[in-house]
């Protein structure tokens, strides 16, 4: 058995000296999650990109992905769409200022907001003394499931025979 070429369980990791790893280091460490590092990378240049952007248009694009030879953005109605295109040039400029090779920008519409932290969320609308009425009822009848036993203290009580 001296000549196996068994040499028992390799180690997790090769250098154990190093000490605990980060979990964002250890989630992209994996090759599983190269779609995690490429969106990460994708969400920096975006950030890089987006100055060379006017800002009334900088809020309704975003980098969606780098295909080739092609910046690919995502706006949020086609009059966006439509004033992207006209700053195309500056924005091919900018991008092969940052060393990538680009020669074209498509530009993609969805219906969704770009930047989801800027959603409108709806607000509450006062309630109307109806429904305030209404829901204070509804809320006392679940503490005493009988209302009006406190009028008849009587009605719970068993005849004496």
């Amino acid at each position: 058995m001296s000549d196996s070429k068994y040499r028992g369980p390799k180690p997790a990791r090769a250098d154990r000296n190093t000490g605990p790893q980060a979990p964002i280091e250890a989630l992209l460490a994996d090759s599983a999650f190269d779609p995690l590092r490429r969106a990460l990378w994708l969400d920096a240049l975006d950030q890089r990109l987006r100055p060379f952007l006017p800002p009334s248009l900088a809020a309704h694009a975003r980098l969606a992905n780098l295909d080739g030879g092609r910046l690919v953005y995502v706006v949020d109605a086609p009059v966006w769409r439509a004033k992207l295109r006209l700053v195309a040039p500056d924005i091919l400029d900018a991008a092969r200022s940052l060393g990538l090779g680009v020669a074209e920008l498509v530009v993609k519409t969805t219906t969704y907001p770009i930047h989801p932290s800027e959603r409108t969320e709806s607000k509450a609308k006062p309630m109307s003394a109806a429904a305030k009425e209404a829901l204070q009822a509804a809320l006392a009848s679940l503490v005493d499931p009988h209302p009006g036993s406190e009028k008849n203290p009587d009605a719970k009580r068993k005849p004496e025979s």
